[in-house]
């Protein structure tokens, strides 16, 4: 029974791996092509899969879509609750914020390409979960903001407005920070902190 029990583990986590697998080389597809573009005949040629196959392990095009924006929030989130544990001011939860965010942009660009543009695709409970998840992320930069005005780090500000303004900022970078170039998201990180923190700083 033990070995039964182990076999059904193994078999579980190499089919992870394998969706993993399919999760990454798709949205490299979809941040080529675009999502409604692309077939699902196009995705199992780069999958290297049958039909039946693919759907062993993504139940559905959307699903798949769901999948690529998951592992960027799960990613994002992660990077949050990071930065909480560590605690510390607003400035510097914000920095690090800035820097953990970017790191995500950094390693999955295609990934974020699809986030960022395909979002609207998704429908019913998929749409619902991802603004729920966004919505929960954005407050993570609000309170931040918030504390840092409570505090007097930071001047008199909007944190709903300037979250969108920090998020912008650091978001449209998926168009030019990539793997291997010769940025990184530290060396992006450190002066996006200076100038944003320069137009909210409180002044002496």
């Amino acid at each position: 029974m033990s070995r039964e029990v182990g076999g059904e583990a193994r078999r579980s986590t190499k089919w992870e791996l394998r969706r993993q697998a399919i999760v990454d080389t798709s949205a490299r597809v979809f941040a080529q092509q675009g999502y409604h573009a692309t077939g699902v005949t196009e995705l199992c040629a780069a999958n290297d899969l049958g039909k039946g196959a693919l759907y062993h392990y993504i139940g559905s095009k959307e699903e798949l879509l769901a999948a690529i924006h998951d592992r960027v929030m799960d990613e994002v989130m992660a990077g949050a609750e990071r930065v909480a544990d560590t605690g510390g001011s607003p400035t510097g939860q914000l920095a690090r914020l800035g820097e953990e965010l970017l790191d995500v942009i950094h390693r999955y660009p295609d990934h974020v390409w699809v986030f960022l543009h395909e979002f609207p695709a998704l429908t019913g409970e998929r749409a619902e979960r991802f603004r729920v998840r966004r919505r929960e992320y954005e407050k993570r930069v609000e309170d931040v903001l918030r504390a840092g005005v409570e505090s007097a780090e930071f001047r008199h500000i909007d944190p709903w407005i300037t979250a969108r303004a920090w998020l912008g900022m650091h978001n449209y970078t998926y168009l030019w920070l990539r793997p291997g170039g010769r940025l990184t998201a530290h060396s992006v990180a450190q002066p996006f902190s200076q100038i944003f923190m320069q137009g909210i700083a409180r002044q002496s």
